[in-house]
């Protein structure tokens, strides 16, 4: 985990995980379009966002905004949590909004963009576009899911 926020997601997502299920990497994360809309483009902002909760109820697989996005061994995991405010103030996970099994799980892929970064996660054949700060791990979280993918395969043979 690369930020304070980060590792409070792992400490607030315990009362949610199975028995024996750990948080692997977290990042904060809200549906695509939602800087847009607060930087003055509210029309193409909220498309975007509209897209993006569209996509993720296609694949059953509920968003929330602000949101922590985790994964395990086991599951991509959607939390609710309060509103960050920066250097590990606010964010606390309220609850888990959604979850899909990781074989459910087609990808996470990640764009670094200049002010941020874009995070498509493929659910049940339905991409799902999402954003995150420059600063998010958003990479371990892909780097996490191929390796729970890489391992679920393994167990199935």
């Amino acid at each position: 985990m690369s930020s304070r926020q980060e590792r409070k997601v792992v400490r607030g997502a315990r009362p949610f995980l199975e028995e024996g299920e750990e948080v692997l990497a977290a990042i904060i994360a809200r549906p695509r379009g939602w800087t847009q809309s607060m930087a003055g483009s509210l029309s193409v902002g909220a498309a975007q966002q509209s897209r993006a909760y569209g996509a993720a109820e296609k694949a059953e697989f509920r968003l929330t905004s602000p949101m922590a996005l985790a994964i395990t061994y086991r599951r991509l995991l959607c939390l609710e949590i309060g509103s960050p405010i920066g250097l590990g103030i606010g964010g606390e996970v309220k609850g888990l909004v959604s979850s899909a099994p990781v074989a459910d799980v087609d990808s996470i892929e990640v764009k670094r963009l200049p002010l941020g970064k874009r995070i498509t996660i493929t659910v049940r054949g339905v991409p799902i576009a999402l954003e995150a700060n420059a600063l998010a791990d958003a990479s371990g979280v892909s780097d996490a899911f191929n390796r729970a993918k890489a391992t679920a395969r393994l167990m199935s043979t």
